[in-house]
């Protein structure tokens, strides 16, 4: 079986499609309905750990989360890893306390303390903390040495967690110790802060790799049209964070994106929706 394309980040290889856990965590960014089923339905060792093995046997093997706040994604990568002999690579956005003060550095440093401690190779505080640090007029991103550093202390490669384009432009202009970045990036524009093309544009001037997330635009764009998207206008180098519910969702991902990277047509099944029968053909 072809195992999916990697790229590297800070020295590191990594898979191109990243594993997102908003669809474990119970984070839809749809209806609070949605959140409660995800919850009881999806956050579930098992549960999670059958959709990763999907994932891990196929080359993805790369996972982004706020791990620390869920011990059960902890254990689910660990099943999921005996049963496939894969390592994963994690990925740690910790929302940490970024107040100039000698409690909040210790707040942030426990906090980091806690991401080392359970084996994350790439650090990247979340955006909730990073885009308070922000300073427009200055064009910089204040005291973001102080937590880079701290997060290198620990063995671990620094990023940056964005839903603001400044975030990677500042990093990059003050050649922060930064070695890649999240930056949403979709078809619809959804939670994107300026127009499509603007945030294509500082994805392909980005210094260092970027991570896109949220391409199917929590579920608002169909899987066909958005890896088309995000796949074709990003660059090689950059990476796809993708989000499944079920291990039959996690293969159809991984096809999609397969056949779209390799030129051809992907082998997924067409949705049975009512009253398209006559449009059936052989091959579906």
């Amino acid at each position: 079986m072809t195992k999916f394309p990697r790229t590297t980040v800070g020295g590191l290889s990594v898979s191109r499609m990243i594993i997102g856990t908003n669809w474990f965590c119970g984070f839809s960014h749809q209806t609070p309905a949605r959140d409660t089923y995800i919850k009881e339905n999806i956050l579930d060792r098992k549960v999670i750990a059958d959709i990763l093995e999907v994932f891990f046997r196929s080359g993805v093997d790369t996972i982004m989360g706020i791990l620390a706040d869920f011990p059960v994604l902890i254990d689910a990568i660990k099943e999921a890893e005996d049963r496939t002999g894969v390592h994963c690579i994690k990925i740690d956005t910790p929302i940490i306390n970024i107040a100039d003060t000698d409690s909040g550095r210790a707040e942030a440093e426990a906090l980091i303390d806690q991401a080392a401690k359970l084996g994350v190779e790439i650090c990247m505080p979340h955006h909730v903390s990073v885009e308070q640090l922000i300073d427009k007029g200055d064009k910089k991103i204040r005291r973001l040495d102080d937590y880079t550093k701290m997060i290198r202390e620990r063995g671990m490669i620094p990023g940056l967690s964005a839903h603001m384009p400044e975030v990677l432009l500042y990093a990059d202009a003050n050649n922060n110790d930064v070695e890649t970045y999240i930056q949403i990036y979709n078809a619809a524009g959804f939670l994107m802060q300026v127009e499509i093309d603007w945030i294509n544009n500082v994805i392909w001037n980005a210094k260092k790799p970027v991570m896109t997330i949220k391409p199917m635009a929590a579920g608002r764009v169909p899987p066909f049209v958005a890896f088309n998207f995000v796949w074709n206008t990003i660059r090689e180098q950059d990476m796809v964070t993708v989000g499944t519910m079920s291990p039959q969702e996690a293969a159809e991902v991984i096809e999609l994106s397969m056949a779209i990277l390799n030129k051809r047509r992907p082998e997924v099944a067409v949705r049975g929706t009512p009253a398209k029968g006559n449009l059936a053909t052989e091959k579906d």
